[in-house]
């Protein structure tokens, strides 16, 4: 939409406002943070190189799956022994894919992986890391060629909650639904595209509104096995509670800053 010529085409809001399904919040509950909120999300992808054979006579090849599986391993030392732990990443290998047949060694093996960081030295730091892992597993392996790591030149950045903007709207939603039906929440490393609303320029709140039967979410917490959260296959909402507390949430904002108008 900005790239279509949003704010050319019409006015710039005073303000931008989103509400996001939550998985950690009883149905109907609405969540809020001030500043940061949520992560910047990259995908890097990674190609290794080995000399493929027959899975009988592995001496005879170099294995590249063997070559991955070590890269996944060893990637999740950047996070628990180069990084500063107060300066949070997440490094998950969603997508690994090699070979045909079982008896069959391939020449290749591609991972994707998505890489969740905070600030822009965070995530150059990051990708220089990772690039040094993989070429250093692939050394040791005797791969015939480097890995080739391709990372994009632009992610999502982060989502910033305008301060300002939201303990006015948390006042606001407070007085209106009540001080047990809104909470302040931590901070995320999922990310949200509505990120790019703040960087052009706009105040803008991200709100969260919970999804999950209560008794359900109880359930979950006193056995300590998480519900399903957004992108699972099992994730459903509770529709009813969820719609309507999004719905008094967005009308009490609105009515707040148009009133400020």
């Amino acid at each position: 939409m900005l790239t279509d010529g949003l704010f050319t085409r019409f006015p710039k809001p005073d303000f931008a406002l989103s509400l996001h399904d939550d998985d950690t919040m009883a149905a109907g509950t609405i969540g809020y943070h001030a500043g940061l909120f949520r992560a910047m999300s990259d995908t890097v992808t990674i190609t290794v190189y080995g000399r493929g054979g027959h899975g009988a006579m592995p001496h005879n090849t170099i294995d590249p799956i063997v070559l991955a599986s070590r890269i996944v391993l060893s990637l999740q030392t950047i996070v628990s022994r180069e990084n500063n732990p107060v300066e949070p990443i997440v490094i998950t290998v969603g997508s690994i894919h090699g070979g045909t047949q079982a008896n069959i060694i391939p020449d290749e093996v591609r991972l994707q992986l998505s890489v969740r960081t905070y600030t822009d030295e965070v995530r150059a730091r990051t990708f220089a890391a990772i690039r040094r892992v993989a070429k250093g597993e692939a050394t040791a392996a005797g791969a015939p060629k480097e890995p080739l790591v391709e990372t994009p030149e632009r992610g999502n950045p982060p989502v910033y909650n305008d301060p300002m903007l939201i303990s006015r709207l948390a006042g606001a939603l407070k007085g209106g639904l009540g001080d047990a039906a809104v909470v302040e929440m931590p901070a995320k490393m999922t990310s949200e595209d509505f990120s790019e609303y703040g960087l052009a320029g706009v105040p803008s709140a991200l709100l969260h509104v919970g999804a999950v039967n209560p008794s359900r979410l109880a359930a979950a917490r006193k056995s300590g096995i998480p519900v399903p959260a957004p992108h699972s296959p099992e994730w459903a909402p509770e529709r009813e509670p969820t719609l309507k507390g999004a719905i008094r949430a967005e009308t009490t904002a609105l009515l707040e800053l148009f009133r400020g108008r």
